[in-house]
Parts: structure tokens; C-alpha cells; sequence
């Protein structure tokens, strides 16, 4: 439950559907403002924590659409007040977006205009937050980012703030389920910054928050129909077949049952033939021999003029069928492959990268534009939109929304009313693990205990608190209105 009485204030924005609001209201935050364009997720927002957020300003609803009406850009000297009311914390899942070259030579903070991280230093400029908290891709700190990350780290540094340079990556694969980790690889870079002013020490000296290295050597080992989550009463993800409403929906089509039979059979064969499956994918359009290539000078010519990385998994496919020749044909005899030739041209492309599992309906799945991808059913990759949802092989079907609502650390509680579940599946698959924010930012107030507790004391304590009783997500006010209902007539 979230921590009696509000221990400081803080403004949730791009907010998505409050991931930031699940984690920072269970450390006792109080929200004050809420920006977030999409109207479908605001709406989903404002079912769930819409009695949560407090109007501290009569004049500004507290829960907005676009930024720019209460942190506007314009012209210098013209941008508008910043209406976005005091708060201690400033959370953020904001879009990577590249800064502007020319900006860069009128100083750091002007290179960022025209984004949507100036927004956020508008608001960082006018009320001084003590702690900000961003969130956003990996990729931001990859080298083809190594500007983009620089100037945000510069343009905190700016502005009094000492924050690591290193980058912090976090994912709910990594994390023990009681400190909010869940069975999903969803790498994120949080940066996390504490406002120092003046005597803001060099950043470069600071160190890294969250160790990853330790991280990756304690993760938990992971198996979605039987780990058992302690925040939900012990479950493991996968719900009971008895709770799933409307469990049509989620049962893979007869297409998609032909399609997995199909390559079903090709991981059997090879198990038979004592054969290893290759970690490159598998292109069954260029299963022929070389000789049969280079007489076929059409085709020959055709991987001659692809990319080098193209054409090297032909040949690798090629070898690949050359060595297995006798299996491959087999394969290609059996009944399941009727009609293989005309599956889409992605379906007749395999990834196997499940190890030693002995068929293919053993695994997780995706059905991916690259072909269907097969895995340990152990943790999913990171949520995306519906037509890459996890295919669960021993149940076939797809990861339910529920289902994908705990990957994401939030309680069953949490309702999407009646949109379409594409609208739920996407508006999961774009917003942040509530489990991993709270582990992250556990571990930077710990971090950084003595600086805040003078300005931040409940803050402080809430975290030290959270040491012992690990990751429990509140449960949203909607919900809570329905179980004192419940209870009442009980």
C-alpha cells in the first residue's frame, strides 16, 4: 500500500499510464502534476490515479495534455511562463530526440530547443527540483547517441545538478521479484540527478548508482508459469486458465498453429538427427547448394548486389542445408509442411535461440516481421504492440493483458476499462516497469541518503522502509473504491 501521509511532491511527465506515479506514490509521493498527449493513456491515467493527483494550483487542472501549455517554446524571450506548479521530484520517460548542432554553439542548454527535453528544462530552470529522475531507451547511451546523452547530462550540469555520466541500466529481468523485478528483458536508462547548486561536484568523480555487472551475476532464474511473485500473493505471471475473461482472444489462429507446427517438426527432426540448431536465422528461401546458386545466375547475382550482412546469412544457410540435406528434405516431406510455400515470406524464416528445449511448443514465441522466434520459457523480451505479444507454446496462446500488466509491476487492481486490449497492449509495451523505477530509485536515495535527508527526510525514510518490505504497488484509487464498496456490503 502507499506510504500514510505524503512525504514530498513530485510532477509525472510524459506519463504514459503511471508507471512513475505506481512507484513514487508507494515511497509516500504525493503527485501534483500530470502531462501526457496520448488521450487514450491519459484516460487510462486518470481511471487509476486520477483521485491521487492534488490540484495545488486552482487555475491548472492537474492532469494536461501537451507539456507546452504550462512549460512553453517559443521565440528567445518569448517562451511564456512555466505553470507547472513546485515539486521536490521531477519524473520523466521523455522521447529521445536528437539536439540541434547549430543550438550547440549558443550554449548547452539553447541545443536542446525544439525537443521535448527543453520542456523539461524549462520547468528544472524555473523550480530547481531537488531530485530529477528520466527515464528512456538504452540506445540513448549508444554511440550513435553520444551527443544527444551529453548534452542532457550537460544541461543538468547547467543547471546545478550533479549527475554520473555513466550511464544506469536497468532491467525487471535482472531485479529479484521482491524488489520489483519481473520475468521481462526491458533495458532502460535512468538518469538520475540531485540539485547541488554551486557546489555541485564533478560528475565524473560520481559514482554509478546501480552496479549492472552484479546485477546480471544475481539475477533471479526465472520461469513464468512458476516463480512466484511475492507482491502478487505469490502467483507466478501467468494467470490461472480460470481467470481469463473472453480466453478466445488470446488463442493463436489456425494459421498460426499450422505455421508453428510446421517448424515444430523441423526442431524434432533435428533433435533426431542428433543435428545443433544454429544461432543464425534460418531463411528456408535460400535452402539450396552452392552449386545450385551459381548455376542459377539470377539468383547468384541477387545476393551478389545485398548488403554484406545480408548476403552472409545466405551462406550460412546455404552451408546449413548442405549439412543437413538428408534431415532438411525429410522435413520438407512431412505432411505438417503442406502448404509451407506459401506461408508469408516472414513465417518461413526461423530464429531458435531456446538452447537445449526439445520442441518448439515448448518455448516462448514471437511472430516477428524477421521471422518466428523461439526462446526458453523463462523471462519475455520487452513489451510491444499486439502483433509481437508473446506466444506462450505450452498453452498456446498470447501473454493475456493482464498478464502483461504484471510484467510491468503493476497489480491486477489496475483497469483499462473497456478500450480494445490493442490500445492496452500498446500503451504497456510504451510505458516504463514500475518495479524497476522504484529498484532504481531505492538505490539512488540510498546513494545519496545524507544529501537528502535534510530537504527529503520522508523521502529517506520511505526508501529505508522499502529495504525491508521490498516492492508492493498501490493498489490504483479506483479500485480501492471498489473494494471498501465491497466491503461495506459485506
Amino acid at each position: 500500500m502507499t506510504v500514510p501521509g505524503h512525504t514530498f511532491d513530485y510532477v509525472d511527465l510524459f506519463a504514459g499510464i503511471g508507471g512513475f506515479h505506481a512507484a513514487l506514490s508507494a515511497l509516500g509521493g504525493r503527485c501534483v502534476y500530470v502531462s501526457e498527449i496520448n488521450p487514450l493513456a491519459t484516460q487510462v491515467y486518470r481511471r487509476n490515479w486520477g483521485d491521487d493527483v492534488v490540484q495545488v494550483d486552482p487555475g491548472l487542472p492537474p492532469i494536461r495534455g501537451d507539456i507546452n501549455l504550462d512549460a512553453p517554446q517559443g521565440t528567445a524571450g518569448c517562451d511564456g511562463p512555466v505553470r507547472v506548479p513546485a515539486h521536490d521530484v521531477l519524473a520523466a520517460g521523455f522521447p529521445c530526440q536528437a539536439f540541434s548542432k547549430s543550438g550547440a554553439q549558443r550554449g548547452v542548454l539553447d541545443s536542446t530547443r525544439g525537443t521535448l527535453f527543453f520542456n523539461i528544462i524549462r520547468v528544472l530552470a524555473e523550480r530547481r527540483p531537488k531530485v530529477v529522475f528520466l527515464e528512456n531507451v538504452r540506445n540513448l547511451a549508444g554511440p550513435k547517441h553520444r551527443s544527444t546523452w551529453d548534452t542532457i547530462i550537460g544541461s543538468l550540469e547547467e543547471l546545478g545538478y550533479e549527475v554520473a555520466h555513466a550511464p544506469m541500466v536497468v532491467s525487471p529481468h535482472l531485479i529479484d521479484p521482491k524488489d520489483g523485478g519481473t520475468p521481462q528483458v526491458r533495458d532502460r536508462v535512468f538518469i538520475m540527478a540531485v540539485h547541488r547548486g554551486a557546489d555541485r561536484r564533478p560528475a565524473r568523480q560520481t559514482p554509478v548508482t546501480i552496479d549492472r555487472a552484479a546485477l546480471v551475476a544475481s539475477a533471479p532464474r526465472w520461469d513464468l508459469a512458476t516463480t512466484a511473485i511475492g507482491w502478487l500473493g505469490g502467483q507466478p505471471v501467468l494467470q490461472d486458465p480460470t481467470e481469463i475473461d473472453h480466453p478466445e482472444r488470446y488463442a493463436l489462429t489456425p494459421s498460426e498453429v499450422t505455421w508453428i507446427d510446421a517448424w515444430d517438426t523441423f526442431v524434432r527432426f533435428m533433435r533426431e538427427a542428433g543435428a545443433d540448431l544454429p544461432g543464425h536465422p534460418i531463411w528456408t528461401d535460400w535452402f539450396i547448394t552452392e552449386r545450385e546458386l551459381v548455376a542459377d545466375r539470377r539468383r547468384h547475382r541477387e545476393v551478389e548486389a545485398m548488403p554484406a550482412w545480408k548476403s552472409a546469412y545466405v551462406w550460412k544457410n546455404i552451408g546449413f542445408y548442405e549439412q543437413n540435406r538428408a534431415t532438411v528434405l525429410r522435413w520438407q516431406a512431412h505432411e505438417t509442411m503442406t502448404g509451407f510455400a506459401t506461408f508469408p515470406p516472414s513465417r518461413r524464416k526461423f530464429e531458435w535461440q531456446a538452447q537445449d528445449t526439445e520442441t518448439l511448443w515448448q518455448c516462448l514465441m514471437h511472430l516477428r516481421p524477421s521471422g518466428i522466434r523461439a526462446k526458453k520459457p523463462t523471462y519475455v523480451p520487452a513489451l510491444v504492440a499486439i502483433t509481437q505479444t508473446t506466444v506462450v507454446g505450452p498453452l498456446r496462446r498470447r501473454l493475456t493483458p493482464v498478464e502483461a500488466t504484471r510484467l510491468q509491476g503493476l497489480p491486477d487492481e489496475f483497469t483499462f476499462g473497456d478500450q480494445p486490449d490493442a490500445a492496452t497492449y500498446a500503451q504497456l509495451g510504451n510505458g516504463v516497469a514500475a518495479g524497476a523505477v522504484h529498484y532504481a530509485l531505492r538505490m539512488f536515495v540510498t546513494r545519496y541518503a545524507d544529501e537528502l535527508r535534510p530537504t527529503l527526510p520522508g523521502l529517506v525514510a520511505a526508501v529505508e522502509a522499502a529495504a525491508h518490505t521490498g516492492w508492493v504497488p498501490p493498489i490504483p484509487a479506483s479500485a480501492q473504491h471498489v473494494l471498501a464498496g465491497v466491503g461495506a456490503e459485506s
